[in-house]
């Protein structure tokens, strides 16, 4: 038995076996027989997800998809990339093909299934999840037959399986429809959080890619914009040396020592996070697109994040610096907000609707529970859907609600997976068990 726990250290499991298939009919067979002793089956990815969506049950199967990696074939600016490959070797793969990603996150530790089935995004007003730049999935189903899905062939499984959870089946191979390699400038720097909020959807609307970072106990923002450089203009990298001192010695090193010690002197932690709010400084360079859209993250944390309609972006965030001041517990981490487009991906988080993310963070092993409880509350009231791989308390009958194709959803998993062989705790959870389950 091989243990299993999530980077954030807030989920842990014991599988029955962890398997390490090299093929896909490997992995069928391990499904088949698993299935046929009663056994549920659980891909693994890199663990990244706060909540329990990718824990093997503890009397279950773990699939180790460590040996599916890389790109498997290329026809123009579509990719077949095997289904457990990291996103940090994926980028790297597609630029020495000359292609990108249209839109990353700013971590790029995920597997690219786990990113997909989780609802994983970066930012733009313009631009739609990672799910949204799938063109065809493999999956391998609960019977261990293959399945292929796209708009054309097997469509509603394609619109359940691009954010999938992991409940459909096992993804095999992912189709992506890339972009010629491109660079972006990034432009960063400090703005009153009022003045960000008075001009949210000109920001978001007027750059490619728009963020913002806010201490919740000051005043002030860190705004990003990261917009497309023309072809063929020169890029301007950060150097190594300022590239160390404002990331790795300022954001990590310094900003975790921070951390650390206001967990050990809770009546530090207001004044810290004003104090790190008010060192913000300004930056500007240009890179190759992953490079600027991702960011080394050291310092562990713990984190909730909703999407909200867009227009109740600025409500939600002027009700969050209302009620931070009364928390039980102060919060040591920014939060973070960013924007995509609507798409037609049945749980996808912007399903139908022009979405804006909110994020909030804490730093690990300091209390939490009443900060994402008072943010689940106040999301809530303006219909926020949760980010599947990121901490909620919502069960299937909360995000019934919120999702209109929520029961197709299910009707297509009772299809493909009756007997909830792909099921585990958090699933039972979300969705409810399967009509069959055992």
């Amino acid at each position: 038995m091989t243990s299993w726990r999530n980077w954030a250290g807030t989920e842990s499991a014991t599988p029955a076996r962890t398997l390490t298939p090299r093929d896909a009919e490997a992995a069928a067979e391990a499904i088949r027989t698993a299935a046929g002793s009663g056994h549920r089956v659980r891909p693994l990815g890199s663990g990244h997800s706060f909540t329990g969506i990718g824990a093997p049950p503890a009397d279950g199967i773990a699939l180790d998809l460590s040996a599916w990696t890389g790109i498997a074939r290329t026809e123009g600016d579509l990719v077949t990339v095997r289904a457990g490959t990291p996103l940090h070797q994926l980028n790297r793969e597609l630029d020495e093909h000359g292609l990108a990603m249209a839109n990353l996150g700013d971590i790029d530790a995920q597997t690219l299934a786990g990113a997909i089935s989780t609802g994983t995004h970066g930012t733009g007003a313009g631009l739609g999840g990672l799910a949204t730049q799938v063109e065809a999935l493999e999956l391998l189903l609960a019977d261990g037959s293959p399945r292929r899905c796209s708009a054309t062939e097997n469509p509603e499984l394609f619109a359940a399986a691009r954010v999938g959870l992991g409940a459909l089946g096992v993804i095999h191979t992912v189709t992506l429809r890339c972009v010629p390699a491109f660079g972006l400038v990034a432009d960063e720097r400090p703005e009153p959080l009022d003045a960000v909020l008075e001009r949210f959807d000109e920001l978001a609307a007027g750059n490619d890619h728009f963020e913002f970072y806010w201490f919740p106990h000051g005043t002030k923002t860190l705004v990003k914009r990261n917009n497309r450089l023309p072809d063929g203009a020169p890029r301007q990298p950060l150097s190594p040396l300022r590239h160390f001192v404002e990331y790795e010695l300022l954001e990590n090193r310094v900003f975790g020592a921070l951390c650390r010690l206001g967990r050990g002197l809770p009546a530090l932690v207001r004044p810290l996070n004003r104090l790190a709010g008010s060192a913000l400084s300004a930056r500007s360079y240009s890179d190759r697109s992953h490079r600027v859209f991702v960011t080394r993250r050291e310092v562990r944390f713990v984190e909730s994040e909703y999407a909200v309609p867009l227009d109740q972006l600025g409500a939600v965030i002027r009700e969050l610096r209302a009620t931070v001041g009364k928390l039980e517990h102060p919060v040591m981490f920014p939060i973070e907000v960013r924007v995509a487009a609507p798409d037609d991906i049945w749980l996808s988080t912007a399903y139908r609707r022009p979405s804006a993310y909110v994020a909030i963070h804490q730093f690990a092993g300091m209390p939490y529970r009443h900060y994402f409880e008072t943010f689940e509350s106040i999301v809530g009231a303006v219909g926020g859907r949760p980010h599947w791989g990121k901490m909620h308390r919502l069960a299937a009958a909360d995000l019934r609600e919120r999702y209109p194709r929520f029961d197709d959803f299910l009707r297509v998993r009772d299809e493909v997976d009756p007997e909830g062989v792909f099921g585990n705790p958090y699933l039972d959870r979300v969705l409810g068990v399967s009509r069959n389950a055992k």
